[in-house]
């Protein structure tokens, strides 16, 4: 079993009454009621008896005997899993009804990954760019996550090469929409005067 104190959140100098008050909110969260005829009942059943244990441990004083170990990652898994196959069936509602069922301080850098897929497959591509953007910083080594980054950065600006730096001008060199059309209409002139015509409106 992990560090109890790491199981209901809260720090060895916490008082009782802070203790009462994290089982409280995790046994409301994960109670077995809440998953009943769901997938992820069996493992709300075993979250539920962490807690349960964790909490036993700190009242009777025995929790000094834990040492503060790796997070158990099995209900996200589960939940993971679930929500994978409702993207799977584009059932995009559910996937994020799943998602936000994990507590805020059990979201790791996968949740914020599923979170951006799901909002992508909606064509949120500024959210998902955000939550992307957080699952990357919170495991840069991560591939996966590097490459979500990067893929829809370069969507999100129209695939252009991004060049930051500023002309004598002051002016930033980036390419924007009015760059485009004024490149538009000087080669139409030029086009024209030589009895082409790329824009036949103008």
């Amino acid at each position: 079993m992990r560090d109890p104190y790491e199981v209901l959140g809260v720090s060895r100098s916490a008082s009782m009454d802070e203790v009462k008050n994290a089982y409280r909110a995790l046994a409301k969260k994960y109670h077995p009621d809440q998953y009943a005829g769901s997938p992820l009942q069996e493992n709300a059943n075993k979250k539920m008896q962490e807690i349960n244990e964790a909490y036993d441990a700190i009242i009777s004083g025995n929790a000094g005997s834990y040492r503060s170990g790796g997070y158990s990652s099995s209900f996200n898994d589960s939940v993971y899993a679930e929500v994978n196959k409702f993207m799977s069936e584009r059932r995009y509602d559910e996937a994020e009804a799943v998602l936000e069922s994990v507590s805020e301080n059990l979201r790791d850098a996968k949740w914020y990954y599923l979170k951006g897929q799901v909002n992508y497959s909606r064509g949120w591509t500024d959210q998902a760019y955000t939550y992307f953007t957080i699952a990357y910083k919170m495991e840069p080594g991560n591939a996966q996550y590097r490459s979500a980054c990067e893929n829809l950065g370069r969507q999100r600006s129209g695939g252009f090469r991004t060049d930051t730096r500023r002309h004598n001008s002051g002016r930033s060199s980036d390419c924007d929409g009015c760059d485009l059309c004024c490149g538009l209409m000087c080669a139409d002139s030029c086009c024209e005067c030589c009895g082409g015509d790329i824009i036949p409106c103008c």
